[in-house]
């Protein structure tokens, strides 16, 4: 059997991650086609089977809920147990280990966060819109990492790496925004509870606990306790993810998977292949009306566009060369200012995390509708301007030692 060089499994993760999310994308984009497809030929037949309700468990211990939220807040839990596991990952072992590399795409993803944000709210601060500032902040590294992949070896392999760690961060900072700002109401009680159980999951984690089955029960008590407490259920995949042991067991030869890395392999299909695109199929189908492109004109969609597709690319390109240029953060390897430019442009596709926002964030069908297509066409544009740029951008030729 060939020997695998350590820099191979540092980066193995890291390619298995890419070529999955590359790859999410065309199903995603199918699913997308589906669900407007469906909004708009049997609309009633599709909202019925979205609104129709299940229930899960036995007696007193059961659950009852529509389609929607059990995709929504269930599947979707999942979703964000990858992403606390990516984040987990890429904190320890990852782009985002060590401080000079980590330095660039926290900066830009800094940038591509505040900047889009402060456009929506310039657009919509004394309108009825004013609670979807969060929209246009959010990355979809399916789509954007799905583009790259589109591009195969115009682009370096560097530029990857630091759009993937960019869009990381950018679900960082969704999380931690669905968690304070997009809470109507909280159980103290409820909370309590999820607190109590998180402390559990991290005592097990301290202990050297290693076996899934304890993490996975603990886990779905978590979901069940935030789920009542009023904080978006799926908060909960992501604290979950990141008291999951991250080393096996250090006297066993040799060693196993480590609980991470095998929660990880074995769960990035499932969200990349159906979790995702069950979500787009159930979310992104929005009735257009007689003049769709009317509603990007008004105060949400406007505000939306700029900000996905001005906003996004200013604020990631600003961002990063205030980090150079100041000398704290580095230049990838390989990597040009148009190469960046590029990525800054593909950060405005906001598909998957901006719609899931947008569903916290209005309850009117007016308000959805104008969001999601705003979504959609700001989506689609940075996606096109991206791939503009990055594929007439020259490879930077590497300096002879």
């Amino acid at each position: 059997m060939e020997a695998i060089s350590p820099i191979k499994k540092i980066l193995r993760p890291f390619l298995r991650f890419f070529q999955a999310e590359a790859n999410s994308g065309i199903y995603l984009l199918a699913s997308v086609g589906l669900a407007l497809v469906l909004a708009n030929t049997w609309p009633d037949s599709y909202t019925s089977a979205l609104s129709h309700e299940f229930t899960l468990g036995i007696g007193a211990a059961s659950l009852t809920e529509p389609l929607i939220s059990w995709i929504n807040e269930g599947l979707m839990t999942i979703f964000f147990f990858v992403v606390g596991l990516e984040i987990k990952r890429e904190l320890l072992i990852g782009e985002l280990s060590r401080l000079k590399q980590a330095v660039l795409p926290v900066m830009a993803a800094i940038g591509g966060m505040l900047v889009p944000a402060g456009i929506y709210i310039l657009i919509n601060a004394s309108g009825d819109g004013a609670h979807g500032w969060g929209i246009p902040m959010a990355t979809d590294i399916a789509f954007a990492i799905g583009v790259l992949a589109l591009l195969k070896k115009r682009i370096p392999f560097a530029l990857k790496v630091f759009l993937t760690a960019l869009a990381i961060i950018d679900d960082i900072g969704a999380v931690i925004i669905i968690a304070i700002f997009y809470t109507d109401s909280v159980s103290l009680t409820a909370l309590a509870v999820s607190l109590g159980l998180f402390i559990l999951l991290l005592l097990a984690n301290s202990l050297g606990v290693k076996s899934v089955s304890v993490y996975m029960l603990l886990g779905l008590g978590l979901w069940l306790a935030m789920f009542d407490s009023g904080v978006h259920a799926t908060i909960a995949g992501v604290l979950l993810a990141l008291t999951i042991p991250a080393i096996s067991h250090k006297k066993s030869k040799p060693r196993p998977e480590p609980p991470l890395q095998k929660l990880e392999r074995i769960l990035e299909p499932w969200v990349a292949y159906l979790i995702v695109p069950v979500f787009a199929l159930a979310n992104a189908g929005v009735r257009f009306s007689d003049n769709p492109l009317a509603s990007l004109s008004e105060p949400i969609g406007l505000g939306i566009v700029l900000g996905l597709v001005l906003g996004k690319q200013l604020g990631v390109t600003l961002f990063s060369w205030i980090a150079v240029r100041t000398g704290i953060g580095s230049m990838p390897r390989g990597v040009t200012w148009r190469h960046l430019h590029g990525a800054a442009c593909l950060a405005g596709i906001g598909f998957t995390m901006s719609l899931f926002v947008t569903l916290l964030a209005f309850e009117q069908a007016s308000q959805l509708a104008a969001a999601k297509i705003a979504i959609l066409a700001a989506s689609m544009i940075a996606g096109l301007l991206g791939w503009m740029l990055l594929f007439t951008a020259k490879r930077k030729k590497p300096r002879r030692p």
